[in-house]
This record gives structure tokens, sequence and C-alpha cells, in this order.
């Protein structure tokens, strides 16, 4: 027993020993790993297991940063702020601030840790999370300038119809000019295009305003422009023409022209003092009128001079006692002036000829524009106040003016027209301040409402031609309601001008086709007639309906950008640069493409960069 004892007792001695030995530590590591192994997988499995891990957590995290991004593009708010350092600022922008108050809420970032100088919250990423598409072989270019603090920039958008056959405007960016001449301006507008490798692309139209510098026929922009793009004709901006007819109406008509001037002196006395607004504004309570506001008056929005007519037609009688309740010489002058028959008879005149051209003033101010139904459209209203030119007309209009005339005590002079002194030897080139008193109807239809009338005919009539006669009969000859429609001696121009083969016998079958359609449903425009032409059975054809619907009819979309600019390159963020600007204004502008874009692709696009890296 003792002997056995005594066995067992050198062998666990020699056991422990052993244990203490490098070989035994060695191979008891390799058992422990072979174990770990069988359960959890060799190491290679492991390390990939914890990149997963990783590689997850960061999508993740990145997931929240991309619709951080998308929320404040969208509603063009500031992402930097003034101190971003979380020690020393209690505001550190919106961008971080909103990512501090989604980890208040959010389980996820509440424990999770971004990799240090891996936080993806640098402006590089943002900007980044910008991206374009080019659905279209042919497109439109269209641009306009503007005032940015002490600098000029230009917008710049595109007119394309994507494969679905959509009319889409996009805005491209925002360039900052640095000379404000038509190379310059020509320049960037090419470089712009390059960059977005569009320059290759056909280029079927260009639309700016009038300006000398955009329009000139031989130096212009546009001139310049088609040097380059021989085929980009020269679409006067819609919008702008309108704004143009009511322009030089006024600068032709002396009566009008004052008119105006006197509503914009309206507005400024009842809206840059305190007093006179609180007055006006309970006047307008106990004289039972509805709570409205006068409108300013604007030199390029046409429906601000009918919403302006419009507004003090409405709010007249509290207009009025304001101003005989207020003892200043100014409220006087303008009491006086209000409280004539003509001022009366020019507020009625003037509601009824823009309420007339109203509806095609917010119609040009749309982005998905048929030039076709824009000329029908203008046609329209062209008849319309062509059939208003009847003594029968300005004699209502003269009676709802003495109507009013009559509520407010407003008297016609009576007796005599005054007299103007003749001026011997003396070359006048105006009337010296002195009109004449306007004592019947007859004298109102004469001198002012004809000759008004008359006036913006005239201009509608000459204007709203800027594309070419030719051309414009051929984008006509598109429009399922024109007489000239499908018409071969009418395509023949534009298509030659686009070197597009016309084939007689696919406008033979297109023609049949149409007429067999036109019996079924209501086609009415062009867009709908350009959807039933396939491809492959009317090719030619479908290609110049595209050229019809890419061609502008303004280029309301630039002027649109320019409001963008304004909320975005306020006087708070006049350090932000020139790209970053671009960016978001893009961001801001082109909303429903954020609605599109896949998180997974754009996550994608950054773990390929840190790779590459």
């Amino acid at each position: 027993m003792s002997l056995k004892l005594g066995i067992h007792c050198r062998a666990l001695n020699a056991f422990r020993e052993h244990e203490k030995s490098s070989s035994h530590s060695s191979s008891m590591i390799c058992w422990h790993s072979l174990k770990t192994t069988k359960n959890q997988g060799d190491v290679v499995e492991q390390l990939r297991s914890a990149s997963a891990a990783e590689i997850s957590e960061r999508r993740q995290y990145l997931h929240r940063i991309l619709a951080v991004t998308s929320f404040l593009g969208k509603q063009g708010i500031p992402f930097r702020g003034h101190d971003e350092q979380e020690s020393t600022s209690h505001n550190q922008g919106n961008f971080l601030e909103c990512m501090k108050l989604l980890k208040t809420f959010d389980p996820f970032l509440k424990n999770y840790s971004p990799v240090p100088h891996t936080t993806y919250l640098s402006h590089f990423s943002q900007n980044e999370m910008i991206t374009k598409m080019k659905e279209a072989k042919m497109y439109s270019v269209m641009a306009d300038e503007a005032r940015d603090g002490h600098t000029k920039q230009l917008a710049v958008c595109v007119r394309f119809v994507s494969c679905k056959g959509h009319v889409k405007e996009c805005f491209l960016g925002l360039q900052k000019l640095e000379r404000f001449d038509a190379q310059c301006i020509t320049d960037t507008i090419e470089e712009l295009l390059q960059y977005h490798t569009l320059s290759d692309l056909l280029c079927v139209a260009q639309s700016y305003d009038e300006a000398s510098v955009m329009s000139g026929p031989v130096g212009g922009v546009q001139a310049r422009f088609r040097q380059r793009h021989p085929e980009a004709v020269y679409v006067h901006c819609y919008a702008h023409e309108l704004n143009l007819v009511l322009c030089h109406t006024c600068k032709a008509i002396p009566a009008a022209s004052d008119f105006l001037g006197l509503l914009e002196n309206v507005y400024t006395f009842f809206n840059t003092s305190l007093v006179n607004h609180t007055k006006f504004k309970e006047l307008q309570k106990d004289l039972g009128l509805f709570a409205s506001e006068l409108v300013q008056l604007s030199n390029t929005r046409w429906a601000c001079q009918v919403n302006s007519i419009k507004a003090l037609l409405n709010n007249i009688s509290a207009v009025l006692a304001t101003l005989e309740a207020t003892n200043t010489p100014i409220a006087k002058g303008i009491l006086s002036k209000l409280s004539k028959p003509k001022t009366v008879y020019m507020l009625i005149m003037f509601s009824q000829l823009l309420g007339i051209t109203e509806g095609l003033h917010c119609y040009l101010q749309g982005e998905r524009l048929d030039m076709g139904k824009a000329v029908e459209y203008k046609m329209s209203v062209v008849d319309t106040l062509s059939k208003l030119r009847t003594e029968a007309a300005a004699e209502e209009i003269f009676e709802k003016a003495m109507d009013i005339c009559g509520s407010y005590n407003i008297q016609i002079p009576q007796g005599a027209r005054h007299k103007q002194k003749r001026l011997e030897g003396f070359v006048l080139e105006s009337r010296c301040g002195a009109t004449p008193d306007l004592t019947s109807s007859a004298e109102f239809r004469y001198e002012i409402f004809f000759p008004c009338l008359d006036r913006m005919l005239q201009e509608l009539a000459d204007r709203f031609s800027g594309a070419g006669q030719k051309i414009m009969e051929g984008i006509q000859a598109r429009n399922p309601s024109s007489p000239t429609f499908l018409s071969e001696d009418a395509l023949k121009p534009i298509a030659a001008h686009c070197h597009v083969t016309i084939k007689p016998e696919e406008l033979v079958v297109a023609k049949n086709f149409m007429k067999r359609k036109m019996e079924k449903e209501d086609i009415c425009d062009i867009t709908t007639a350009f959807h039933l032409l396939d491809e492959d059975m009317f090719p030619t054809l479908k290609v110049i309906f595209r050229i019809a619907l890419t061609i502008p009819v303004s280029s309301c979309s630039c002027e649109r950008s320019f409001s963008a600019l304004c909320r975005l390159h306020m006087w708070l963020r006049r350090t932000m640069g020139k790209e970053r600007l671009n960016d978001l204004a893009i961001l801001s502008i082109e909303k429903e493409y954020l609605d599109n874009v896949d998180p997974e692709n754009v996550i994608d696009s950054y773990m390929w960069k840190e790779t590459v890296t």
C-alpha cells in the first residue's frame, strides 16, 4: 500500500514538473485552440465574422447620415455650425444636432462609436451624396443670371424627354461669372455641359431672356452658342415675353403708366408705416371686409399686377376710409388721385384685361410645357381680347366704374374739357403733367380703353415667335388639334434643321393610325400623341416628336433656382465654398431625385472608395 502511494506521489510530482514545461504549455494552447475552432470556427472565419459585423454597423450608421443629409438638403437648411467642438459649443450646427437628436431615440446610435477619423460627418462626404442621371439623346439648355451679393451667378438647366416619355427640366448647377459678357456666359454654359458629359449630345434649343447680351443675333450668347451647336434654335422665354407686353403697353400709354405708379404708392403708404397698416386693418374689420393684404407690384411677374389690382378693388372702401382719416400731405395726395373716375375706370379695365391673360401666365410658369399648346393658348387670349374691342364691352366697363364711383361719391367733372395752352416755338416731348378730364363714356373708350387694348394686341402679335416661323409651323404640325397635323410640308423644315429624314410611307401610316385613335379617344396635345407612337413602328416621327417636346417654352426653371439661391446663400452663410453651394442647390432644387436615391448604392460607393484608399 505504501509502495503504491509512493509511486503515485512520484508520478504526480513528475506530471507537475512536466506541466511547467514549455512543451506542455504549447500543447495545451493547441488543444484549447482546437476546441475553440470546433465551437466557433477557425481564425479566418472569426476575422471574417468580426469584419462583417463591423461593416454592417458602418452601413447602418451611413443610412442615418444619408437620411439626415437628404432632409437638410431638401429643406435648404444649413449643415454646418459656427463652432462644432463638442466641448465648447452649445450649438454644433444642424447636421450634428440632428445626429445627436437621433441618438437620443435610436438604440443603435446610443451604443455605436464611430471609428476615429472615419465619422463621415465632414462636408466632403455630404457633397459626394449627389448623383445625376442622363436619360435622353437630345436636350435643350436654359440659362439666366442673377446677382448674388457682389457677384453674378449663372443658373443653367436642361430640358429633355426621359426614356419613359416624360418631359423633365433639371437643374445642372450654379456658376460664378467672372465677367458679364456674351463670351464668358457662353464659355460657362459650355463648361457645365462638358462637366456633365452633355456636350456630345444633340442640343436642339436654347432659351434665355431678351437682354442684348443673351439674345443678340450677332455677338449675343445665343449666336455664340449656335456656332458650337448649330441645331440649337433660340427661344425667347415666353413668360418673360408676357411680362414685356404689359411693360411696353405702359410705356406707350402714359395713363397706364401713371395708374401702375399710383398702385405702387398705395402699397408703399400702407406697408411701410405700422400706424397706417394698423388703421387699415381696423377699418377693414369695422367695414366687415375679409381680412387681406394689398399686393406689391413686380416688374417680372405678370400675376402680381393682377393680384395688386384685385386686392385694391376688394379693399377700396377701407383704403379710402384710411386715407381720409390720415391727415398727412401724402395721404391727401393719394386720396385725390384715387378719388378720380379715371382711376376707378382703369381699375375695372385692367382687372378684366389682365384677368384674361392670368391663366396663360400661370401655364407658362410650369415645367413640363408644350410649345404647341402654349401657342394655342396665346392665340386664344388674342382672340378673346380682340372680341373685347367693341363699344358694348367698353360701355360695360364704364357702367361698372360708375357704380363704384356712385358708392363712394366720386363725381365725374362736368362742363367743357380743359384746353391746354400752346407754347409757340417750343418742341414738347411730354404733356408737362397736364392731363385732360374725361367726362363721357366715349372719351373713356377712345382715350384709355381702345389704346391700351390695341397696344396689348399689337405686343402679343409681335412676340412669341422667337423660334422662327418655319420651326413654329413644324411644332404645330405635331399638335393633334392643329389643322396641319402631320403635314409633310410643315414638318420638313424642322426635320431638316435637326438632320432627320422624313419617310413619306411612315407618315401616311401614322396619319391613318392617329385618325383611328382619335375616333376612340381624345388626343389633345403633343405629349399624348408622342406616347401613342411606337418607336419601332414610327422611328422617324418618334424622333421629330421628341424634338418638339424638348424645345422649351420658358426659362422659369432657372428663375426658380434663384429662389433657392436666396435661401441657401444668405448673409449668415457667405463663407460657403462654390462647390458646396452648387451641391446644396442641387439637393434643394432636385428634391424628387433624392427620393429615388438607393442608400445601398451610395454606401457601396463609400466602401469602394475606402478600399481604394
